[in-house]
């Protein structure tokens, strides 16, 4: 199965509070990012970590990278360029990159950890991000919102867990405000 995630920020205690997290510690917000991670995803299962994986931990990044299951990809961004000099990344990861191409048999996706306003093959192809969070204020939030195709995978948007493809479009109509109702069932 393939899973897409971003923007854990292990470690990171200042994100409860800036991204107003459900979590009253660093160290309950990690043990629930990484039990959620490990009640979805097997060995055998591929995830897509759209960068911010890690960031201003107290603890080395192998003390988190092991515990995660999966074969893990690393979308690089503006928080792992620290962490990742100082771990050995082969031992952790299937790819490092900056940005990625992927299919799944189905579908085309655009993996980046900055939201991209155009990238090849728009038509049919997913733009999958990761950087704002939930945010819905900056300038950029209308186009976003108006296009089905670019997904969020941050976790602050998808239950703070690794999602499917689908999960993550049925998450983010939710975030986008655009979930259709369900139909009134008639007596």
């Amino acid at each position: 199965m393939i899973f897409f995630t971003s923007d854990l920020h292990l470690g990171h205690e200042n994100c409860i509070r800036l991204c107003n997290r459900p979590f009253s510690s660093i160290e309950e917000m990690d043990e629930t990012l990484i039990e959620n991670w490990n009640r979805k995803v097997t060995g055998k299962d591929t995830v897509y970590i759209l960068g911010d994986l890690i960031y201003r931990s107290k603890k080395p990044p192998e003390e988190y990278l092991r515990r995660l299951r999966g074969k893990k990809h690393l979308i690089l961004e503006n928080h792992d360029r620290g962490w990742v000099q100082n771990c050995q990344t082969e031992r952790f990861f299937e790819s490092v990159s900056n940005l990625l191409y992927i299919t799944d048999g189905k579908r085309q996706y655009t993996l980046c950890h900055y939201p991209m306003m155009s990238w090849p093959h728009i038509m049919r192809c997913y733009m999958v991000f990761g950087h704002i969070h939930g945010n819905t204020d900056a300038d950029y939030w209308p186009l976003i919102q108006a296009n089905e195709r670019m997904l969020n995978a941050g976790v602050d948007v998808n239950r703070f867990e690794p999602v499917t493809f689908e999960e993550m479009e049925a998450n983010n109509l939710l975030h986008k405000g655009q979930q259709k109702a369900e139909p009134e069932v008639q007596p």
